[in-house]
């Protein structure tokens, strides 16, 4: 039986030239991310979000990438949550997309903000029903005695929402990280992989630089 940690990987050697790189790190991740959902990456709108606590305690996660634009990269959840109260204490946050299968990676470092409640409601609107009365049911991140306690929640907030719209809860939006650097990392042979990133100055443009692997 193979030893799965003993095993290298050769990652390509499909290059990341400065001269492919756009001058929009924005306009530079859509283009990846087409990239990845063209070459079949499973949800590559998935992120690995990071967040620290009041208490100083890390944690991460993987959360679904809901719209991006020059504001930032914009996902929803729970403010009640584990990872919506960290946020709330310490906005500093960081995302990994990590698109294994065509070797590529993007890290974003940032700070996360609450958005609009009007543009939660408009985007909760859009939301499959169940999916809405999941966001009512669950008290996420907490203790719960058992499955079937929560599909009982279900069933009971089914009949109460019978023949209507299914409200916003409160305690349910979205947030938007703005970007204070974006990195671009492309898997290469020998572990000579190619980095480029992008940090915000205080004028608010982006400067681009080389990383060593």
């Amino acid at each position: 039986m193979s030893d799965p940690l003993s095993q290298h990987t050769d990652y390509g050697q499909m290059p990341l030239n400065d001269s492919d790189v756009l001058a929009d790190p924005i306009e530079q991740f859509r283009l990846w991310l087409s990239n990845a959902s063209d070459s079949h990456v499973y949800e590559p709108n998935a992120m690995v979000l990071s967040t620290v606590d009041a208490s100083g305690s890390p944690s991460s996660r993987t959360v679904l990438l809901r719209a991006i634009d020059a504001a930032g990269f914009e996902f929803f959840t729970n403010y009640s949550s584990i990872k919506g109260r960290a946020l709330v204490a310490n906005p500093a946050t960081a995302l990994v997309f990590p698109w294994y299968a065509i070797h590529r990676q993007v890290l974003v470092q940032g700070v996360a903000r609450p958005i609009a409640a009007a543009l939660s409601d408009e985007y909760f609107a859009t939301r499959p029903r169940g999916s809405q009365i999941a966001a009512h049911a669950s008290e996420q991140s907490q203790p719960i005695a058992s499955r079937a306690l929560l599909e009982q929640r279900v069933t009971e907030l089914e009949a109460e929402f019978e023949g209507r719209d299914v409200p916003r809860p409160s305690d349910w939006g979205g947030f938007v990280v703005e970007p204070r650097s974006i990195e671009f990392w492309q898997g290469r042979s020998s572990r000579l992989h190619d980095r480029v990133r992008f940090v915000r100055a205080e004028s608010g443009a982006w400067e681009r630089m080389r990383l060593q692997p």
